[in-house]
């Protein structure tokens, strides 16, 4: 509100103050959501909400901040630590609210609004951690903690709020206190225009085939979603193939049109690589030099040193280990696929070289060929609401877990789905939602997402409200949504995370569910997948969408051999995405980076072979610049070695549904969230270490 005059007559000042009390008494954000269980009221929440709400948030914040920091009391753990973990309540709903339905279903609109408040937001956190005073409290409280009495999750609250301003800065000079400013501020406006470019790239191809014989070797499925989306973008009677993954996938998989499979995959690998205003080349160099600069200002050579030393794996040298590690075999067996490939393709009579938009097909075809076995043969077995359904039975049978679908709900979207988490004693655990099909307003990919965490406040419990964001297929030509098996661990992949959101049983919201290291995160997530191709879960989920008849015992057979397929791949493609995350991020000094020539550089040591992209290219790798995993992407191999493991305990009990096992992992990894060192945690559950062993052993790379 701005100042009024001093001039302005009292009377015409109180309209002023009554129509913004009046206003933002109409902002959902400024008083109880007065929903069931306390969602937020999306059904109420317009735009023009979310300016107000961050400026009051940020307001509120500050002042929450300021009656710490000029507490006459001495500094304890309960009026410094624990208030300055209960501030910023306004500011986190409306910035989980926002954020979360930005990746999910944006506009235009929403897109401006993100541009003006990152910087707001990265000033606002910048003037709290590198508050003096405020530090100095905190730090009061962190040299005296043994005088305080703190049982082991406030000792790790403590631990972690001292570290948070340490490595947000406060221990920095002025000087470079306003220089680290700067580079937040900087890198906050970056991911998000390296986000929406994206997104523009991905919306705006589109391979329009008017053709049938253009068609040849698609499958049925595939074709109907194509027409479909022609028909909803106004081609009717033709067929559109987008670069959202159940368009792109099922083209690559089975056309028999070399030069369109070509066409599509190169604009798949070149998104934001096209020298156009939605190129992204440019934003990566920056990326880069400001994480250097940011780095050094904070006593690392590198950004990779700076994040890892919040992680497990501690040092670069370690991924490094870790990824060769995989990498050597890996890179063997996908030798050995991609010769298996030529070979196929010569005694086809097929006079060119294997290359990266032919793997996808000669993949398939060498699977029919050895296995007997087509993807396409799977879907039928996997209709999206049974698998959800089987995935839930999972969860009962292992947690005592209950899923009631929610009506009436408020929604982000129409096509979401509200559930209520019960637990085996009918208690309150949370709310899921769940949101599975691609559109234009929402980010490539899939994740998993809170709008509320869960915490303890004033002694009552605040129960977490999740979300589950996917790009699956559509259900398409009068047939319900049929998912690929690739999809179908997707799923069970996002539901770990959203388990680990919804057990958590912390005090502290910092510290719960998800908020642990970042190669500690993928554990929950990751072991999850390894029930979906078991054969006892099989039988509870995969049934025929339109007779009801459980997946045969022949497909199962043929799923159990097919699984070490294609490993070599799959190992090397995620792995060089890895190395390139890492390569860009051990670097110490600033340059101008030849984002092409780096990238080739970078696989060329490593040694992918030329048949071989890495997961995610430079353009469009997500994780490494905005998507919060720099440094990080190795993170998922790390996990892999943990969930393997972890799962073996399962195996190693004679029953995949083991009850005392199950306990374990929900008490001492679901529910503790980063209560404790995740190492700590595991060795909790586990009563061991990790070995790679039982990685190897998976991906039949031994």
């Amino acid at each position: 509100m701005k100042k009024p005059l001093l001039l302005l007559a009292l009377a015409g000042f109180m309209i002023s103050c009554s129509q913004t009390e009046n206003k933002q008494n109409m902002n959902p954000f400024f008083e109880a959501y007065n929903t069931p269980f306390d969602v937020p009221p999306f059904d109420k929440i317009q735009n023009e909400h979310y300016l107000p709400a961050f400026e009051e948030g940020m307001k509120q914040h500050s002042t929450e901040i300021e009656s710490i920091t000029t507490n006459t009391e001495a500094p304890t753990f309960s009026n410094t630590i624990e208030a300055f973990e209960a501030s910023g309540d306004l500011l986190s709903r409306v910035s989980l609210v926002f954020f979360n339905v930005k990746e999910a279903n944006t506009n235009s609109e929403m897109d401006k609004i993100a541009e003006e408040v990152a910087p707001k937001l990265s000033q606002h956190y910048d003037a709290i951690y590198l508050n003096e005073n405020l530090f100095n409290r905190v730090k009061a409280v962190f040299d005296n903690w043994e005088a305080f009495g703190l049982n082991p999750e406030q000792e790790r609250l403590l631990k972690e709020t001292y570290k948070s301003f340490v490595r947000g800065g406060a221990n920095l000079e002025a000087d470079k206190k306003e220089e680290l400013k700067k580079i937040n501020e900087q890198l906050s406006l970056l991911e998000l225009k390296f986000s929406q470019n994206m997104l523009a790239e991905t919306n705006n191809f589109q391979l329009i085939l008017d053709k049938e014989e253009d068609l040849a070797g698609l499958p049925e499925s595939a074709i109907n979603s194509a027409a479909e989306e022609a028909k909803n973008a106004g081609h009717e009677g033709k067929w559109l193939f987008t670069l959202h993954k159940p368009s792109w996938i099922p083209f690559l998989t089975y056309s028999e049109r070399r030069d369109l499979r070509e066409q599509l995959y190169k604009a798949m690998f070149n998104r934001s690589n096209n020298n156009n205003e939605y190129d992204n080349k440019a934003l990566i160099g920056q990326f880069v030099n400001l994480r250097i600069r940011k780095a050094q200002l904070m006593g690392f050579n590198s950004w990779a040193e700076f994040v890892l030393d919040d992680n497990m794996a501690k040092t670069p040298a370690n991924v490094y280990d870790l990824l060769l590690k995989v990498w050597e075999p890996g890179l063997i067996r996908a030798k050995e696929e991609a010769s298996d490939m030529q070979a196929m393709i010569n005694r086809e009579g097929g006079n060119f070289k294997l290359e990266s938009w032919d793997w996808w097909y000669y993949a398939e075809k060498v699977r029919k060929e050895k296995y007997d076995l087509d993807e396409e043969q799977l879907r039928p077995y996997f209709e999206l609401n049974n698998v959800r359904d089987g995935m839930f039975a999972v969860a009962n049978r292992l947690f005592g877990l209950n899923f009631s679908l929610l009506n009436d709900m408020p929604v982000f979207h129409p096509e979401c789905e509200v559930f209520e988490v019960k637990d085996s004693d009918g208690s309150h655990i949370g709310v899921l939602y769940m949101d599975y099909y691609p559109r234009a307003s929402k980010s490539g990919g899939a994740w998993m997402t809170n709008y509320r965490e869960q915490s303890v406040k004033n002694g009552k419990e605040i129960r977490p409200v999740v979300s589950i964001t996917c790009n699956f297929s559509k259900p398409t030509g009068g047939k319900p949504a049929l998912l690929s098996y690739d999809e179908v661990e997707t799923l069970y992949h996002e539901f770990g995370h959203g388990l680990h959101g919804l057990l958590s049983k912390c005090n502290y919201q910092s510290l719960a569910g998800t908020n642990v290291a970042r190669d500690f995160v993928e554990l929950p997530s990751q072991i999850m997948e390894h029930w979906a191709a078991e054969p006892e879960v099989l039988a509870m989920y995969a049934r025929h969408y339109e007779t009801g008849e459980s997946i045969p015992q022949e497909l199962i057979d043929k799923i159990q051999k097919a699984s070490k397929f294609n490993q070599g791949f799959i190992t090397t493609e995620f792995i060089a995405a890895a190395i390139l995350d890492m390569d860009y991020h051990t670097l110490t000094e600033e340059k101008e980076i030849d984002v092409q020539a780096f990238e080739e550089e970078s696989m060329r040591k490593a040694g992918l072979i030329n048949e071989i992209i890495p997961r995610y290219k430079s353009t469009y790798f997500s994780h490494a610049f905005p998507g919060g995993y720099s440094s990080g992407y190795y993170s998922y191999l790390w996990a892999e070695v943990l969930d393997a493991d972890a799962f073996e305990a399962f195996k190693e009990s004679g029953d995949i549904f083991n009850p005392e096992v199950a306990t374990s992992f929900r008490n001492n990894v679901l529910e503790r969230g980063g209560s404790e060192e995740p190492m700590k945690l595991y060795l909790q559950f586990r009563g061991k270490e990790p070995g790679i062993t039982a990685l190897l052993k998976n991906r039949g790379l031994l």
